[in-house]
């Protein structure tokens, strides 16, 4: 008998990102596909065991209005009001009607936009939108809030499912905190807002993002998410700089796992922020090679800080003398920021912003073997035959030898398509600028440059079943209204 629980097929979709109570924080859009979609699964291989994954940033509480980083005595207004929201409701329709099936099971897998569902009173709010008071129906619900992730077994292979920001040290969870906020919940407790300690990455999008997105909807659309991100948020806003400077302390870091104290039986001693000297913390480190390339010559990079480069940049905010770089010196992110300081035009600062930021890109590349590739392998024993992310919103499909198989099953969000052509002068650019400074999700929408539509059509999933005596792992595309066999981009065989 095995100690995991054992599928005749799993289906696996990650960062569907439901949330959003302002205008045009909703960055899902395919959600009537998605409802199709998840009746398809439902309907695959009837008397069999089929699970549906779904691998962590269900919900995005990040998008919604709230007083802190996290909802805690609002968690599950918050979530409530997301699943009743017009946007989403079929979904849930979808998913309810998934779970009244026989022999099927819905996983749910916590990411880094949707801690709130590690809280028991969150998973009864979801069980009861989806299952009532059915505890046949409840009983094929199972929520993954740990940082353990999903492990089971599909035609004698072993399948281990997580998010994947687990090696990211901008997005970790603090899942022991985690905990100790559902005992307060559960104990009839409050949690103050001093005591909880946001990540880098949720800091950068509650404090810096959302703000820049009020006017610039697009901008959490773009991928890969680098240091050179950082950039950009300051150039298109440099208000937000000082904001930025308070990351510096988490860039670069790697969580240590026996960095967090285990107190299981405890909900007291939340552990204050470890202290990190950032004067030795360079700009390099910050923003990137290409930034700081940018800066050469006004400050030295083995030396100067992030504070005073940050300090010598607002300095010259307005000098009416710009020194403009020359076309084969190096272009980026870091001319961007000073060039935007000092008063070269914002369509060409743009552009090479851009341009640095998808240097030697491979976003878009199911091979690559990106960090989260290389950092999750690396955790994962060999016993594991397939493993399956999401987070990076960027779909992988590698075979890593020895019968052995990696996934990133990538997003349900919108995706933004660039090209060297759109990014080639100022000119080519022009068009492309005239979209994002507009900065309106349906003139985005809408967008086509060179032919071919701005925002990608492209959402993914992940299946593994059993067949021809092997058992097989397809990423796929989902298109058109999601209840047709789905468009396999890569597949593995595992004899």
């Amino acid at each position: 008998m095995s100690d995991f629980p054992a599928y005749d097929e799993i289906h696996v979709i990650s960062d569907i990102h439901m949330g959003g109570n302002r205008p045009n924080f909703q960055i899902l859009k395919e959600t009537k596909r998605l409802a199709g979609y998840i009746g398809w699964v439902s309907q695959q291989c009837p008397a069999g065991h089929v699970a549906l994954v779904l691998n962590g940033d269900v919900f995005d509480t990040l998008a919604e209005e709230l007083p802190g980083y996290i909802a805690v005595e609002q968690a599950v207004t918050v979530v409530g009001r997301i699943m009743k929201d017009a946007s989403f409701a079929c979904i849930w329709d979808a998913l309810a009607a998934f779970v009244a099936a026989e022999r099927r099971t819905l996983i749910f897998i916590i990411g880094n936009h949707d801690i709130e569902m590690s809280f028991p009173t969150v998973q009864r709010l979801i069980m009861a939108r989806l299952a009532g008071d059915d505890l046949v129906k409840r009983a094929r619900i199972e929520f993954s809030t740990t940082g353990a992730g999903y492990t089971c077994t599909v035609g004698g292979a072993r399948v281990y499912c997580t998010h994947g920001n687990e090696v990211d040290a901008w997005n970790y969870n603090r899942y022991e905190d985690l905990a100790k906020v559902g005992r307060r919940l559960n104990a009839g407790r409050s949690l103050d807002a001093k005591e909880w300690y946001p990540n880098a990455g949720t800091r950068m999008v509650k404090e810096v993002m959302n703000e820049v997105k009020e006017k610039y909807k697009w901008i959490d659309l773009l991928k890969p998410e680098t240091q050179a991100a950082v950039g950009t948020l300051v150039v298109l806003d440099p208000s937000q700089a000082k904001k930025i400077t308070n990351l510096v302390s988490i860039v670069g870091e790697k969580v240590r796992d026996g960095k967090e104290v285990n107190q299981r039986l405890s909900a007291e001693g939340f552990q204050p922020r470890e202290q990190v000297d950032t004067s030795s913390v360079t700009v390099n480190q910050l923003l990137g090679p290409h930034l700081s390339e940018g800066i050469r010559g006004q400050v030295q990079q083995d030396s100067q800080s992030v504070d005073e480069m940050l300090a010598l940049a607002e300095a010259n905010l307005g000098r009416p003398n710009a020194q403009i770089v020359e076309p084969e010196a190096p272009l980026g992110a870091g001319q961007y920021l000073i060039d935007r300081l000092t008063g070269v035009p914002k369509d060409e600062a743009l552009r090479r912003a851009l341009k640095d930021w998808l240097a030697d890109d491979k976003t878009f590349d199911h091979t690559d073997r990106d960090d989260t590739f290389k950092d999750v392998t690396a955790a994962v024993g060999p016993s594991i035959d397939f493993i399956v992310t999401g987070h990076t919103h960027l779909e992988r499909a590698i075979d890593m030898g020895g019968g052995r198989f990696y996934f990133n099953c990538g997003t349900w969000i919108r995706l933004l398509r660039f090209t060297d052509a759109m990014l080639k002068d100022q000119n080519s650019f022009k068009p492309v600028y005239d979209v994002l400074i507009d900065g309106r999700m349906e003139l985005i929408d809408e967008a086509k440059f060179g032919g071919q539509s701005f925002v990608m059509n492209q959402t993914s999933a992940v299946s593994i079943k059993p067949e021809n005596g092997g058992v097989v792992g397809r990423l796929s595309h989902i298109i058109g209204d999601g209840t047709g066999a789905p468009q396999v981009i890569q597949q593995f065989v595992r004899k």
